[in-house]
């Protein structure tokens, strides 16, 4: 079973921050093979959500508010870690932080810069393309926007 938690950074203990920033270390860094600094200085002003299995991190990603990043509210760093993928936690993932984001910043759009590839997945979620392709460290990206 997952427990979804909404938080601040500082609101977490130092093992749950830890364990937040060892999954995307795991998944950006390691598994992608991409070296690029993860610990980016907005972890304080954004808003975590984490999809914990115990005292594990099965999905995460963190929400910018709206003009933090871009004009409208944005997602970042949306991961399901290795043992949880292919088991629908991404789509419990984003649809969470949907209905949150649509809570709190009603009548907005979201906005992601999305590695390519996942392009399918957030289209399932009504964010169209809005940008051209484009490098972000080593890997192609493409603004999605779902108005």
């Amino acid at each position: 079973m997952i427990a979804w938690q909404w938080c601040r950074l500082d609101e977490l203990t130092t093992r749950q921050q830890y364990a937040i920033f060892a999954a995307r270390e795991s998944v950006f860094v390691v598994e992608q093979n991409c070296a690029y600094q993860d610990l980016d200085g907005v972890d304080f002003d954004v808003h975590h959500l984490v999809g914990w299995s115990g005292n594990d991190v099965a999905a995460y990603l963190r929400v910018f508010a709206p003009g933090e990043k871009f004009k409208e509210p944005a997602l970042g760093r949306v991961l399901t870690t290795r043992p949880f993928r292919r088991t629908g936690l991404g789509h419990n993932l984003m649809q969470t932080a949907l209905e949150h984001i649509d809570q709190i910043y009603p009548c907005q759009g979201v906005r992601i810069s999305a590695q390519i590839y996942l392009g399918a997945f957030y289209r399932s979620f009504g964010f169209e393309p809005c940008s051209g392709e484009y490098m972000e460290d080593g890997i192609p990206h493409v603004e999605m926007l779902r108005p």
